[in-house]
């Protein structure tokens, strides 16, 4: 059970969430760990019916906007998959500086492991409207801008979704 204030409120509607990497460590520097991000969401897109109505992965954290039947469970299982399968990609490179500090970071109740990749909760915002949709979508689209990763946001977020 997450430690968090914050719920899923109602599955079927979008909601925007954040998951941020322990103390902020960039395992999102190579594209080898994006796509474990990207095969979990398709499995999940395929498996439990989640939508992904937009995204943006930076080095150290992820922005989505989704939905499912059981957004809750499906987040849950997101980051317990892609904890695994970038601890065991890290073991693989042999990138001990990492490992040392997600096993040092890692919070004393969670005894079932030995590194922490996600920090707790996922802070979901229900997508009540449009308009809150759509400034959801362009925070996530100008995020990359605002870091000077990218020149200019790229969208297929121009036309108008009903919530």
């Amino acid at each position: 059970m997450p430690r968090s204030r914050y719920h899923i409120l109602q599955n079927q509607s979008p909601h925007f969430l954040t998951a941020t990497i322990n103390h902020w460590l960039p395992p999102f520097t190579r594209p080898e760990t994006v796509n474990i991000v990207l095969d979990c969401w398709r499995f999940l897109q395929r498996e439990s019916g989640l939508q992904l109505y937009g995204y943006v992965i930076l080095e150290n954290h992820l922005h989505l906007v989704a939905a499912s039947p059981n957004l809750s469970r499906d987040m849950q299982r997101f980051k317990s998959y892609t904890a695994r399968q970038i601890v065991a990609y890290l073991e693989q490179r042999g990138s001990a500086k990492i490992l040392e500090l997600l096993a040092l970071f890692k919070r004393h109740h969670k005894t079932e492991s030995t590194y922490q990749i996600w920090e707790e909760g996922n802070h979901p915002q229900l997508i009540e409207s449009e308009a809150v949709m759509r400034q959801k979508m362009d925070y996530i689209h100008q995020n990359p801008v605002k870091r000077g990763y990218v020149d200019q946001a790229e969208s297929v977020f121009r036309r108008s979704i009903a919530v």
